[in-house]
């Protein structure tokens, strides 16, 4: 009776621990690494957009359902576009803009309306950009305009909105002049990205090809064109750097610049009142002297910052951010798919997702809101050459 009653409490205790394991592995709805099943919820989900190289197999723009406490993921749609490699969203979300970025007279800007109750994508219409390879787009708050950064071109256009949401003709074409040190890549200019001050009183558009993030006034007012030169006209960076992308702080006292051919971040303090960047450091994203640096983001909290890096030693800098000064410390690295153009982070927080155009995935990251390390979640999207990412709500 005695060895009876002790191989019953060992059977008991067996499963009283398991079951205790079991609890434990799936009652942590906040950590995704406890979550055992591939369900979607609604309510902690977004649409994922993503802008694509058709050069291959993929037909343009495809929309998923991705759940930010999970990390799972679903495809919904898809829309056929030629080279979408980037994309925006009008703040009340119901239209996208995409540029499609060739060589030749088919370059332009494309308008989507979008229907979150099926989530996909209608084409309202096509403009051209009169500027070769469009590679960046923007639109403002208030829908009411789009502007390209015309990457071949050496030039932005200005595009005014319809009341559907469709484009208009281009109303302002600002061709640049000038070139770089770099006898390859400065020739002439590469205009790479337009970016909105916080208070959108100023846009800033970078060059790459010249060393300068040009300034304009935005006039408000509505009668004559809507971009200025503003004074000063331009900024300049050091010489060869091959300013890329800008993003300011959530506080919007600070603005980060990724070069793509230094490899360096530039920190900048921002005079709101002025709209004048004035450079506080520089330090290194890409150590390896690859020249191809990417995209730089912010955390939502504002904490951190990230900034990817191609052609060699593929990944992402990983650097806090000191919140008196803005200034960097950069505290590790992840390496990612190869070829990391443009990545995204969750509103929550939470995820980084990286759209690793040379291997045909989107990577799904976790960060440590502490350290601002990166975690491989491994729920990657298969896509092929993702180069553009973008988040809009489900509802």
């Amino acid at each position: 009776m005695k060895y009876i009653f002790l191989i019953i409490a060992s059977i008991f205790s067996f499963f009283s621990c398991n079951n205790k394991n079991t609890n434990k592995a799936t009652v942590d709805a906040n950590n995704s690494t406890n979550i055992q099943t591939g369900e979607l919820i609604d309510d902690s989900s977004l649409y994922l957009i993503a802008g694509t190289y058709t050069t291959g197999g993929s037909d343009g723009i495809y929309v998923y359902q991705f759940d930010t406490v999970s990390g799972y993921s679903t495809y919904k749609s898809k829309a056929k576009i030629t080279n979408p490699s980037y994309l925006a969203i009008s703040k009340d979300e119901k239209y996208v803009y995409a540029v499609s970025e060739t060589g030749d007279d088919k370059a332009s800007a494309n308008a989507f309306a979008f229907d979150k109750e099926k989530g996909e994508l209608s084409l309202l219409n096509t403009e051209p950009t009169k500027g070769a390879d469009p590679c960046y787009i923007i639109v403002d708050n208030a829908g009411k305009h789009v502007v390209t950064a015309n990457y071949s071109g050496g030039s932005i256009t200005v595009f005014d909105v319809k009341e559907d949401g469709s484009l208009a003709a281009a109303s302002q074409y600002i061709n640049f002049t000038g070139k770089g040190v770099d006898p390859d890549r400065q020739q002439k200019p590469h205009l790479h990205c337009v970016t909105y001050s916080p208070d959108e009183k100023y846009l800033f558009a970078n060059d790459l090809g010249t060393d300068k993030i040009h300034k304009f006034d935005v006039n408000l007012g509505g009668q004559g064109n809507y971009l200025r030169a503003g004074v000063p006209a331009a900024f300049k960076v050091a010489d060869g750097s091959g300013p890329r992308h800008l993003e300011f702080h959530p506080n919007g006292k600070f603005a980060y610049l990724i070069n793509e051919m230094s490899g360096a971040v530039g920190v900048f303090y921002y005079d709101r009142h002025k709209g004048d960047l004035i450079q506080t450091q520089s330090i290194q994203a890409d150590t390896l002297n690859a020249k191809g640096s990417g995209d730089i983001h912010v955390t939502p909290d504002g904490k951190f910052l990230y900034a990817s890096n191609r052609l060699k030693g593929d990944g992402l800098a990983i650097f806090s951010i000191n919140q008196n000064d803005g200034k960097l410390t950069r505290v590790g690295y992840q390496e990612t798919g190869i070829h990391p153009r443009n990545f995204v982070i969750t509103p929550n927080g939470k995820f980084l997702l990286v759209a690793s155009r040379d291997n045909n995935v989107i990577q799904v990251f976790l960060i440590d809101r502490n350290t601002g390390l990166l975690e491989n979640a491994n729920k990657d999207i298969e896509l092929d050459k993702p180069v553009c990412l973008k988040f809009a709500s489900l509802r």
